[in-house]
């Protein structure tokens, strides 16, 4: 069965980690292996046949303007400058009116994303469209790489997702989730984190979530990109 839904990719941070790299250029444009962290989340999100791809750009973002000016087949992509940066919920509240579809699946730029994650995200967007609730994709620590943390972001029971509390099994969030329009309407354009969005629908009873099955990795540091450049891409 073919889905039809938007894509966004979170691009407008600072990359204050990657520094000295990001002095120059957005941590979007980082290469891993000759190719983009940006191009990769776009090749990605192509390959999940999403009819449109909207990228949120803040933090030099006339480079991440002229970079996809010079790509070839970008006709599906749309950028969306915040003159002050909104954070990552306040960055999707303020793309809403530019979305072709109520249905949203959001992706930080920050994720090497592989052939193999395909499978793992296909299965968020079908028990999405099937059971009709937000789905966030988790990840085990053990197949997590590029993030060195001893707490977990949330934990899974039955698909339902709440808190992490100390002494759960350690699951992060991998930078992956879907949502509908209607889950965010008690939300308005501000600076704000995804934090309030997910405590809300824990909240409500209402988040859901998967675990991957294939390895994750995280670039949000020069540690993790030297492991992620280690891939055979």
């Amino acid at each position: 069965m073919s889905y039809k839904f938007s894509a966004m990719i979170l691009a407008a941070g600072y990359g204050s980690r990657m520094m000295p790299l990001t002095k120059k250029i957005p941590k979007p444009l980082i290469k891993i292996n000759n190719i983009t962290l940006l191009d990769n989340s776009i090749n990605f999100l192509n390959s999940l046949d999403c009819i449109e791809i909207i990228i949120n750009t803040h933090y030099k973002h006339k480079e991440i303007e002229k970079f996809l000016n010079k790509r070839k087949n970008a006709k599906n992509i749309k950028l969306i400058y915040e003159k002050k940066i909104l954070d990552t919920g306040g960055g999707l509240i303020n793309a809403l009116p530019f979305f072709e579809t109520d249905n949203l699946l959001i992706i930080n730029s920050d994720i090497f994303w592989q052939k193999k994650n395909l499978l793992d995200a296909k299965v968020i967007i079908n028990k999405y469209f099937i059971k009709k609730n937000p789905q966030l994709m988790l990840v085990n620590k053990d197949k997590a790489f590029g993030l060195n943390k001893d707490t977990g972001d949330f934990i899974l029971k039955s698909n339902k997702i709440s808190r992490y509390q100390s002494g759960d099994e350690i699951f992060f969030y991998t930078g992956l989730q879907m949502l509908n329009r209607n889950n965010l309407k008690n939300f308005s354009v501000k600076k704000f984190s995804f934090n309030k969005i997910w405590d809300f629908l824990i909240l409500n009873d209402n988040l859901h979530g998967r675990t991957m099955k294939s390895y994750w990795y995280h670039v949000g540091d020069i540690q993790g990109l030297k492991i992620a450049s280690r891939l055979d891409t």
